[in-house]
């Protein structure tokens, strides 16, 4: 009995000196399991990031589209600079005259002239725009000091409807009200105050400042949302601490509101500066005649006179294809201004 339970042993001993038996593994330690958790953790994350990133992609992907479509798609349209295209002739059978039309513009004398003006009238436009951006913003901190919700609500909404309204029918209601045979006219020949019309749409008097106040009645409610979310937005312990220390509510406005409406203004201000060229042509369009055309005439109208009032589209490409490279200019700078001066780009 005895020398068996020692043979068996003997061979166990054995078995396990000369390795013919597999040993079970160690138990893991604390740290390798938190290590192997760790491991599985981070690979389950980036399975999620990977599947969040794709699905985030495919919701920003039709907008992606469409930014190709109508943005970077009808650049090709440039190649008609290059050309002297006539339609309807295809541009393949167009003749090539390479840098003629650019050089246009710089060689005829009465050509740059009128270039000139109608720079100045752009620069002339853009700049009121620019010196007036900040109507938006006391006009937004005016109405959200008015304390009786029903009355703030109606003069928003008055304020905001014209930006919905087209162009075509503001010049319908200015011409209604300020023609020579309008009701303004009528109103001041009635009263004798005047014996002849006023000629406010059939003159370039002032056509620049005319310009603007329309812009201005259009505009001045639509851009005062922005701002009216920004006030929503402040910290309102700052305007209590404000009121500990005795402020009155000018006070507040001059302290807390304004600067902290500041940022998003100089955003907007930098924005506008960067698209200084670029006034559109729906509004100049309209209120366009022969005897505006000089001063009302600029960059975009321009462009659209020239190309399908004279028929010449390869001129109008030309000057169109600068002035967005000028634009493009005006951002990165503006872009660097910010950079330098705020430490905040805006693109």
């Amino acid at each position: 009995m005895e020398s068996t339970t020692t043979t068996s042993g003997g061979n166990a001993l054995a078995d396990g000196v000369g390795g013919t038996t597999e040993t079970e593994p160690a138990p893991r330690t604390a740290k390798d399991r938190r290590a192997a958790n760790k491991a599985k953790k981070m690979a389950g994350n980036i399975d999620y990031n990977k599947r969040h990133g794709i699905r985030l992609f495919l919701l920003i992907a039709p907008l992606l589209i469409m930014v190709v479509l109508f943005s970077y798609l009808p650049l090709f349209g440039w190649l008609y600079a290059f050309f002297d295209y006539q339609p309807p002739i295809p541009l393949s059978e167009s003749k090539f005259v390479g840098l003629q039309w650019f050089k246009m513009m710089v060689q005829n004398p009465a050509q740059l002239q009128t270039i000139g003006q109608v720079l100045i009238n752009t620069f002339a436009m853009s700049g009121l725009n620019i010196l007036t951006s900040f109507f938006p913003l006391f006009f937004a901190i005016a109405l959200n000091e008015i304390r009786a919700k029903r009355f703030r609500n109606l003069i928003q909404t008055l304020t905001t409807l014209p930006n919905f309204i087209s162009w075509v029918l503001v010049y319908a209601v200015a011409f209604a009200m300020f023609s020579t045979t309008g009701m303004f006219n009528e109103l001041l020949q009635n009263l004798h105050i005047i014996s002849e019309p006023i000629k406010f749409l059939d003159s370039s008097d002032h056509t620049w400042l005319k310009m603007l106040l329309w812009s201005l009645w259009k505009g001045l409610g639509w851009g005062s949302i922005m701002y009216l979310a920004g006030i929503a937005g402040i910290d309102q312990e700052l305007y209590e601490a404000a009121q500990v220390d005795g402020a009155n509510r000018f006070q507040q406005i001059i302290h807390v509101t304004i600067p902290q409406l500041l940022p998003t203004y100089f955003v907007l201000l930098m924005l506008s500066i960067s698209n200084f060229l670029n006034n559109g042509m729906d509004q100049y369009f309209v209120f366009q005649n022969a005897f505006n055309l000089k001063y009302i005439q600029v960059l975009d109208l321009y462009v659209y006179n020239v190309g399908m009032g004279n028929n010449s589209l390869s001129y109008a490409t030309a000057i169109s294809m600068l002035k967005s490279l000028v634009s493009v200019g005006l951002l990165i700078a503006v872009n660097w201004l910010s950079k330098r001066t705020r430490g905040v780009s805006i693109v």
